[in-house]
């Protein structure tokens, strides 16, 4: 307990006033009436025992009510549990800022973050001298303290919300781990949060409830500048059907408009960026939409792309109240038609045709939309040509190679190619188990596998792999039980670093992957080259056929990622460092990086010639250039927002209490709240009000007894002849 007026205790000596007065203003004896003498000695007696039990009942009271008064005047207060130190003393604080996209929020002219930078403006001249004083926002880095308070002011301008988020939990374990090395006693966190529910995901809170236990009388104070019912239309992270293209593929984007609280047809454009840096709108879509909805917007195909990287935007035409998150960027790059080597058992032309037929419809490769050029040999020739011009090289139904071939494969896919070996009858276990081949492939080949009890079929349950993208928007929709398979090849002792990209739903794996060196190889357990002659018995799958779009996608994403065009990843999350490859032959010493806010970076590639930005905190477009227009480079990649980044539901204020645990902390909305509860843990809780009341009460029942006690009786006629006497 402490007392704002300590000195005021001293009046509680007043109570001796009370004992005084009882010692001197003694009741004089009263004129009694007896009938009879012999009464007058036991009538004494007891009017004595009662005359001096009220007058220690009424001394009591007169001495409590001195005693409260002069305690209520002093002004104690109970501090709360574990709250050291007096009102000023220095105070470790940490200010902490969400920082991230949905903070620019706007209502009443003003954004979340500036309502946040309002009140700690407000809150710091209000802090103790000499208190130490740290502002962490969610970008990346470790909290420090600031040299004063006139820095930490303007560190506090200077916040602006950036893509590159943290969630609220790990900024306070940065803090606390800063606070624990202060010497100061008493510390203080301030949480300037819209309590929206992605900056509150915590897998498990005990870590943080620990390091909060270890701070004995830390001052928690969550500070809630959201509102309450958000209004927001928001676009979805945008599909696209490739980031590297063949020379006139079509290019196809996809995205989704979302709802919070807003209703009505809003219209979403697609543009592309100029030569000259200008939006040039090549689709629109309208969408109507109701509170809570999420449409599905698929815009017509971009056709007539020319070689090299193009960049673009999809943008909702209107305003909310989080425009961040209304416009969606894109960076593709076209490329001449990739080089596929296919090698093929006889007859090869009418091995390799559905398989070349799937990835390049002879359609496709008579108007120059084709993503890729093919040359079908036999095996026999794979030893004898150039291989370093193709981006990747499949092998359909492969037998027995030369130790050689199997070395040369190894070499291809070691610089960076791919490398696809689709299994069949052709195999045999003496050629599949040689060191040489086993150097390319997933394991060692153990048998021919069928399903006594039936046929089995391909399942994409787990589509986490690059491959299968595709398949996420439909998943479990997949018909895959309608394209059977009979027979495969089963491995045994699988090696390092292999995955099991597809497996059947007998969970026995269809496309295996292994990683070597900078490429990678790619192996499917039953073939893709089998005859359409092929007598029932002999069959080992029916993979082609009438509607057999599930495989035709696969082929074509397995192709895809076999040349490369997954892993040259132009779209990135913001924050995320982006990696951009320069052809090894054109060497710079330095290049320019154009950023979304204007700015001109300048960075240096390493000895891959690769050009690594880690400055990808504002989403937008951003360009890498250097050798001038004529004979240098210009590429360029996209930064964009998760879709976490700009959901705006609420947190629930239990989730906060399993976030915290058993730890008390305070929940204010505006600055009164804030002084009212700061002032409840340092001050405490003051008992004037309870005192005072206590007083009144007391002085009231000792007026009431008073009156009681002595009050006169009424005065009665003597009865004739009754003896009269003083006592």
């Amino acid at each position: 307990m402490e007392f704002v007026n300590p000195a005021i205790l001293f009046g509680a000596g007043l109570a001796a006033i009370p004992v005084v007065l009882h010692l001197i203003m003694r009741q004089q004896p009263k004129l009694l009436e007896f009938p009879a003498l012999r009464f007058l000695q036991s009538r004494q007696q007891s009017n004595r025992r009662r005359m001096k039990l009220r007058h220690w009942i009424l001394l009591a009271l007169r001495v409590l009510a001195i005693c409260l008064l002069a305690m209520a005047l002093a002004r104690p207060s109970i501090r709360a549990a574990g709250m050291l130190g007096d009102s000023e003393a220095p105070t470790a604080a940490a200010l902490i800022f969400d920082t991230s996209p949905r903070m620019a929020y706007r209502t009443e002219n003003k954004t979340r973050l500036e309502v946040a930078q309002d009140i700690s403006r407000w809150l710091l001249p209000r802090l103790p001298a000499e208190s130490s004083i740290a502002v962490i926002d969610a970008n990346p880095g470790d909290p420090v303290f600031q040299i004063d308070q006139s820095t930490a002011l303007q560190r506090i301008d200077r916040l602006d919300t950036s893509g590159a988020g943290r969630p609220i939990v790990e900024l306070l374990e940065g803090a606390l781990r800063l606070l624990k090395e202060s010497t100061l006693v008493r510390k203080e966190v301030y949480i300037f949060t819209d309590l929206s529910q992605p900056a509150w995901q915590v897998d498990s809170p005990d870590r943080l409830q620990k390091q909060l236990a270890e701070l004995k009388g830390i001052g928690v104070y969550v500070i809630d500048v959201g509102v309450t019912d958000p209004k927001n239309l928001s676009l979805d992270e945008l599909q696209l059907s490739g980031q590297m293209l063949a020379r006139n593929s079509p290019l196809r984007v996809a995205t989704a408009l979302n709802s919070e609280g807003m209703a009505g047809k809003f219209l979403v454009e697609l543009s592309l960026i100029d030569a000259a840096g200008q939006p040039e709108k090549r689709g629109e879509e309208t969408v109507e939409i109701a509170p809570g909805e999420s449409k599905s917007i698929d815009f017509p195909l971009i056709t007539g792309l020319t070689e090299g990287t193009h960049q673009g935007t999809v943008r909702f035409v209107g305003e909310d109240s989080l425009a961040i998150d209304n416009t969606r960027y894109f960076t593709v790059q076209v490329k001449p038609p990739w080089k596929v080597l296919v090698a093929a058992g006889a007859p090869v032309e009418d091995r390799a045709e559905n398989f070349t037929q799937a990835l390049a419809p002879t359609e496709f490769r008579r108007n120059g939309q084709a993503r890729y050029t093919f040359d079908v040999i036999p095996f026999a020739e794979l030893a004898k040509r150039n291989i370093e011009d193709y981006a990747a090289i499949c092998l359909l139904d492969p037998p027995a190679l030369e130790d050689a071939t199997w070395q040369r494969l190894g070499d291809f896919a070691r610089a960076g190619g791919g490398v696809g070996i689709f299994l069949g009858p052709a195999a045999t276990l003496q050629g599949m188990n040689t060191p040489a081949a086993q150097e390319l492939l997933p394991g060692e080949l153990d048998h021919q596998a069928s399903n006594p009890d039936g046929v089995v079929s391909m399942s994409t349950r787990d589509d986490q792999h690059a491959m299968l993208a595709k398949f996420r928007s439909r998943r479990g929709q997949v018909p895959w039980e309608e394209f059977p398979i009979y027979r495969w090849w089963q491995f045994k002792n699988l090696h390092d670093g292999v995955a099991v990209a597809l497996p059947m739903v007998n969970d026995r794996p269809a496309v295996l992957e292994r990683p070597f060196g900078k490429g990678r190889v790619v192996t499917m357990t039953t073939p893709v080259s089998e005859l359409s002659d092929v007598s029932d018995n002999n069959r080992w799958n029916q993979l082609w056929g009438i509607g057999s779009w599930p495989f035709f996608t696969l082929t074509n994403e397995m192709m895809l990622y076999l040349v490369g065009s997954t892993e040259g990843q132009l779209n990135y999350a913001a924050g995320q460092p982006a990696v951009l490859h320069i052809d090894p032959n054109r060497r710079f010493s330095t290049v320019l990086v154009s950023t979304p806010r204007g700015e001109s970076l300048r960075s240096s590639p390493n000895q891959l010639n690769d050009v690594q930005v880690t400055a990808t905190g504002s989403p937008g477009n951003y360009r890498v250039r250097a050798g001038g227009d004529t004979d240098g480079v210009n590429l360029g990649f996209s930064a964009n927002l998760s879709s976490e980044a700009s959901r705006l539901n609420r947190v629930n204020p239990d989730r906060l209490t399993e976030v915290f645990g058993d730890l008390p902390f305070r929940l204010a909305k505006n600055k009164d709240e804030i002084d009212r509860n700061v002032s409840l843990d340092r001050v405490g809780r003051e008992l004037f009000p309870l005192l005072i009341a206590l007083v009144a009460i007391l002085l009231a029942v000792e007026h009431l007894l008073a009156n009681r006690f002595y009050r006169e009786p009424a005065p009665s006629a003597a009865p004739a002849g009754a003896a009269a006497a003083r006592s």
